[in-house]
């Protein structure tokens, strides 16, 4: 199923140059982006409504596009506005256009219907340009529906067993269990992992054999993974009693990640994160060195969702048979599918949704 009323990254800003066209995939249909000459984006159907040729291997032209198959000249807005050798332009010469928002550095468009695309619904990211934090990026494409990736990112007790060997992660996140709550478009995961080696291991946490890790994310529509995770001498959960640490509580190592999952096709996903330490806490080298790990780490994750998806396509009427830890899952995906509903509906069952809390 691809839910359709979402806003879905569509690539990184700095991908997009100026003067050139740029196509996306995007929940199986070909989009393609541009900038006008102010630099703003414009997110249209990849297709000439002519012959049905790529636009994207058009030509900008200040606020147009041209379609360098047979000259066609396409506004901003995707009305006609040039056939050469043609006076008269048929008023269904027009190529469809998408709702799109440029915000920390990331393109976002809305596949869906365009009354409904809200821009303050678009998930609260990291820009690569926070003073807080030095981050670096990447992305994946993935053999693979995106609900994988997704259920791959709310259920991180995967991480002891895919991620030993990049994370150095142990069977502290396999045996723990999150708090897990409903929050607006999205849930919540908090935890302590006691006693538990660092990740990373850099910087002050590196003179640590073990450390109490505080990690905490927001999983938020359609699939935008929002993690900060602290580390602390171990002996600092059990002083804080369980709770959340304080903002003020110094810690030997945090670091932020976003990443974002957008499906291409109904089999396909591209994957995009950035990742890195907080400035008081690290520079660039040792940005580099963590998203190093965290693309080793990511590629243990493609090796195995796409694994998956193997054996899920070769029979697509198995059922999982859930456990504890799933419960994130459950929540999100139940939000999720109420996207394309009726808006009454919709609104419906998203509040009862916001309503509910899961301890796990």
């Amino acid at each position: 199923m691809l839910i359709r009323n979402c806003w879905y990254v569509a690539g990184w800003s700095y991908e997009l140059e100026a003067g050139k066209p740029l196509q996306r995939m995007l929940l199986g249909e070909p989009v393609v982006l541009w900038r006008r000459s102010d630099g703003t984006v414009v997110a249209m159907e990849d297709r000439c409504v002519h012959r049905l040729a790529p636009l994207s291997h058009g030509r900008i032209e200040g606020d147009s596009i041209r379609c360098l198959y047979h000259g066609m000249r396409f506004e901003a807005g995707g009305r006609c506005a040039e056939i050469p050798g043609q006076d008269m332009i048929p008023p269904n010469a027009c190529v469809r256009t998408y709702p799109v928002v440029e915000q920390n550095d990331w393109i976002w468009v809305w596949m869906g219907d365009i009354d409904r695309a809200d821009p303050s619904r678009v998930a609260p990211s990291k820009a690569l340009t926070d003073p807080a934090w030095v981050l670096k990026t990447g992305q994946l494409h993935y053999e693979a529906h995106y609900e994988l990736i997704n259920d791959n990112l709310l259920d991180l007790t995967h991480l002891s067993y895919v991620h030993a060997a990049s994370f150095g992660a142990d069977l502290s996140w396999s045996n723990t269990r999150a708090k897990v709550e409903a929050i607006p478009e999205g849930v919540r995961s908090s935890r302590w992992l006691v006693g538990s080696p660092p990740i990373p291991p850099l910087g002050k946490a590196a003179e640590h054999t073990t450390v109490d890790i505080w990690t905490t994310y927001d999983f938020v529509l359609p699939g935008v993974f929002l993690l900060y995770t602290a580390l602390f001498p171990a002996g600092t959960a059990a002083a804080c009693g369980g709770l959340p640490p304080s903002d003020d509580l110094p810690s030997l190592h945090s670091n932020f990640t976003s990443q974002a999952v957008t499906p291409t096709s109904g089999t396909t996903t591209t994957y995009y994160y950035s990742w890195g330490p907080a400035a008081q806490h690290g520079d660039e080298a040792m940005a580099q060195l963590m998203i190093d790990i965290a693309t080793m780490a990511f590629n243990e994750d493609k090796v195995m969702i796409e694994a998956q998806q193997r054996v899920i396509s070769a029979d697509p009427s198995r059922r999982p048979v859930p456990t504890t830890a799933d419960k994130a899952i459950t929540l999100f995906t139940r939000l999720m599918r109420a996207q394309d509903k009726d808006p009454v509906e919709r609104d419906a069952e998203t509040k009862t949704i916001a309503a509910m809390e899961i301890a796990e």
